[in-house]
């Protein structure tokens, strides 16, 4: 059945409106997380407390995006847009009741059991290399401890987000990671003074509450409908465990890499833990601006399609989709990797954050950047095979590919340390290659899944947008040789803009579609407010 360019075009430009708003907050988000980075690793530079803290934070991060997170996101969004798709409103919010009480009831239970075997969790499973350190170990025991009532609220928080995406709202939730900075901040600034790391350990739990507190108002226009059921005789809830499990345990698999870096990188010199957190928390704000904003936006999209029916519509809107990320994604990787020392030297240097911390950082971020496209493109390809249904194939993936990152974390370090290397860049290039390697097997299995993924336009961005890469390297580059002497600031602001100039400007002339797009989108807009 042929597809109908205007309900093509109707579908990408909801996909574009709602990825403009969540962009839109996202890159609020990002700042404010950005400032919330600075004033963390200028208060406590990449020193005792913060190893600490931030091996503490693991296990909290962890079961968040094992239960809240992704896992639950890809398989209730689905069955929950199934429901409104085909106005059975009663049935959906019966669903998000019970998925609601079963996530309060499991994170409660875990929480309670890691805090009262957090000891043995610190010293078997994260950090063995504590163990040498009775003050760092007995610090991140107690951190933990105070960071665990973090989990149950943004289960909560997490699940809330995939009602409202589900009914295509996005600016509060989006807002929601704002709000996780501004409780860290508010613990940095007003609590830490007193006392010391732990007033960012309780910020951190302040954070998690105001990220579900500001998305209430907007569930509450909805008039959900709370019922106290657990509902596992429902079809729709063992639907929703069906399709979670594989990703849940995909997820897990993500989470023992984490786990693994963590625990080697407490074997290495002091300071290599928190770089490598720092780095891949700086690589992944443009991974969330490219591609979480897209993929959020996109899901319920795809969701819809897949439920009426329509799977060439969703071919025609994950190519465009992928189109969009692979031009952004890929000048935002060379950026980070050119311009990565004066960036870190820019934000963070200063306080307790010196020139050691610095170059920690650098080296760290120069592998994490290698493989943004990377991560880009799984977030996309996934939320897709999310929207057929199938969770079971990009989580068989996830597991072969982290399997991998594990063996390559193991082989780098070694190889790294053999070269006379900081070792901690081998567990972020393992990252890297693993990620990789994920996202060309995915793509190769969408492929076949949808018939095609109109490989030919998505090669044509691909290729002007290496080009344009060529010419802004080639520039950034020459400005990096010729500003050595100058202050960082200028160095790093200019070497920004050249960089998005030459690109942009190289876009232009190549007349690419999705630049083309965004021009006319802009000239209609002017046209029609003059009118």
């Amino acid at each position: 059945m042929p597809v109908e360019p205007d309900t093509v075009k109707s579908a990408n430009r909801q996909i574009a409106r709602a990825a403009g708003t969540v962009m839109a907050a996202f890159i609020l988000s990002n700042l404010i997380g950005l400032i919330r980075g600075i004033l963390i690793l200028r208060g406590f530079g990449t020193g005792l407390e913060m190893e600490a803290y931030n091996t503490a934070n693991r296990l909290a991060e962890t079961l968040f995006n094992l239960v809240a997170g992704g896992a639950l996101a890809s398989a209730f969004v689905p069955t929950f847009t199934g429901f409104l798709t085909r106005k059975e409103t009663k049935r959906a919010w019966h669903l998000a009741s019970a998925i609601a009480n079963l996530v309060l009831v499991i994170l409660m239970a875990v929480s309670a059991l890691s805090a009262i075997f957090a000891p043995q969790i610190v010293r078997y499973l994260l950090a063995p290399g504590f163990v040498d350190e009775p003050a760092k170990f007995d610090l991140t025991v107690q951190l933990l401890r105070v960071i665990l009532p973090s989990v149950v609220i943004f289960g909560l928080s997490g699940l809330m987000m995939g009602v409202l995406n589900a009914h295509q709202v996005f600016l509060f939730p989006a807002l929601a990671p704002s709000m996780y900075s501004l409780g860290i901040i508010f613990g940095v600034v007003a609590l830490s003074p007193t006392m010391g790391i732990f007033g960012l350990a309780w910020g951190t739990v302040l954070g998690a509450a105001l990220h579900l507190l500001v998305q209430i108002p907007s569930l509450l226009r909805l008039k959900f409908t709370y019922k106290p059921v657990m509902g596992l005789e429902d079809t729709s809830v063992r639907e929703v465990g069906r399709l979670m499990l594989p990703r849940l345990f995909g997820a897990g698999i993500v989470q023992l890499n984490f786990w693994v870096n963590t625990n080697l990188a407490s074997r290495q010199p002091e300071g290599s833990l928190t770089a490598i957190t720092a780095a891949f928390t700086l690589m992944m704000m443009p991974q969330a601006l490219i591609a979480q904003t897209i993929a959020i936006a996109s899901l319920p999209t795809f969701s819809a399609q897949v439920a009426l029916g329509k799977m060439d519509e969703m071919r025609s809107s994950l190519a465009s989709t992928l189109r969009a990320v692979l031009l952004l994604s890929l000048p935002a990787s060379l950026g980070l990797v050119l311009l990565r020392e004066p960036v870190i030297r820019l934000l963070y240097q200063g306080g307790q954050f010196g020139d050691r911390s610095t170059e920690l950082v650098s080296w760290a971020l120069l592998w994490y950047a290698a493989g943004l496209v990377g991560h880009c493109v799984v977030e996309i390809v996934s939320r897709a095979f999310y929207a057929l249904h199938d969770t079971k194939t990009p989580v068989i993936i996830g597991i072969c590919a982290m399997s991998l990152n594990i063996l390559f974390s193991l082989m780098f370090t070694h190889l790294f340390l053999q070269a006379g290397w900081m070792p901690h860049g081998g567990l972020a290039l393992a990252n890297s290659l693993a990620t990789g390697l994920e996202m060309g097997v995915l793509l190769f299995i969408m492929r076949k899944r949808l018939n095609g993924l109109v490989g030919r336009e998505i090669l044509n961005a691909l290729w002007k947008g290496a080009i344009g890469c060529l010419l802004m390297a080639a520039t950034l580059i020459l400005w990096l040789g010729g500003s050595a002497s100058m202050p960082v600031w200028i160095i790093t602001l200019v070497g920004l803009l050249l960089g998005l100039v030459v690109y942009a400007g190289a876009l232009i002339v190549m007349r690419t579609q999705e630049i083309n797009i965004v021009i006319h989108a802009i000239l209609r807009r002017t046209l029609r407010r003059e009118a």
